[in-house]
């Protein structure tokens, strides 16, 4: 009995360090900082892939990573261990690549942050890309495909734009339309995210079908990269998607947006002031997310 008590002590006494070991941080406590949580694995869950939640608050179950260097790929910013994803997104990006690089001057694409390895809240930048289904797509002509580790930190993208986002600079390509047009041509894309100028050019320059230039969406800060969010794959039941665009091709209001940066209106007086974020807990996120991080 002595030993069988001691043999016990010495298990539940080595779990947590086994749990490390694993980069699994064990979750004592519904009011930790949820990216305190997320932002500490190294690696995925072994569960079924589930996105959770939502673009902004969730998480991902059995999540994939995107392979380093693929065919007409290369994945940036190592460092970050954020190429994770839901197999769809995966899937889409092997997919896109290959269309690019079939573009004049373009041999694949540079790909930013996808997720972290079990989605969730990050330790920095974005609030969305939590549930494996958000990827940020570089700007910058994809043309050596054998960057080495350290190459991929210290490459940049490149701004596409000119006027604080009112116009593309001399830089943008038919060959970026073209690429953004072939992700928003795929049916699992919800929406993409570029600078409102980006879309105001496309508007302009597309003669043919239109409808998708719909899921295009003007957001700032969208210069060196866009952003292609996929909806929530079919039978995901605890994913959840995005509202629709509004109907039409969103041409006019990419236009007010230009506009706007042009002439700013001026501030409402008694517009109130913005309150402060508050960080995401582990109480915030879906009851999925728990098992997600304690599993090994």
């Amino acid at each position: 009995m002595r030993h069988l008590i001691a043999a016990l002590c010495v298990a539940l006494m080595g779990a947590p360090a086994a749990a490390q070991d694993l980069g699994a941080p064990v979750v004592s406590s519904q009011s930790k900082q949820a990216k305190q949580v997320f932002g500490a694995f190294g690696g995925g869950s072994g569960h079924k892939a589930e996105p959770y939640g939502s673009y902004a608050k969730g998480c991902l179950a059995g999540g994939v990573q995107l392979a380093e260097t693929g065919p007409t790929w290369q994945a940036m910013r190592l460092s970050r261990n954020r190429n994770w994803g839901h197999p769809e997104v995966i899937d889409f990006i092997e997919k896109l690549s290959a269309k690019a690089a079939r573009q004049p001057g373009w041999n694949g694409l540079y790909i930013g942050d996808i997720s972290q390895p079990r989605g969730g809240p990050m330790l920095s930048g974005h609030r969305s890309h939590q549930i494996g289904l958000d990827v940020d797509i570089w700007m910058l002509p994809g043309r050596q495909m054998n960057l080495t580790r350290k190459g991929r930190e210290n490459i940049s993208s490149i701004s596409m734009q000119r006027s604080k986002g009112a116009f593309v600079n001399d830089l943008w390509t038919r060959a970026h339309h073209e690429i953004i047009k072939a992700a928003a041509q795929d049916r699992r894309t919800a929406r993409i995210f570029v600078f409102p100028g980006a879309k105001v050019q496309m508007c302009k320059d597309e003669t043919g079908n239109r409808a998708w230039l719909r899921k295009v969406r003007p957001w700032f800060g969208h210069h060196y990269h866009f952003h292609v969010r996929l909806s929530c794959p079919r039978g995901a039941r605890g994913c959840v998607d995005q509202a629709a665009p509004p109907p039409g091709d969103g041409c006019a209001d990419a236009q007010e947006w230009v506009n706007n940066i042009l002439n700013p209106p001026p501030p409402d007086p008694n517009a109130p002031p913005p309150k402060p974020r508050r960080e995401l807990t582990m109480a915030d996120l879906p009851e999925q997310c728990a098992a997600t991080a304690q599993s090994q």
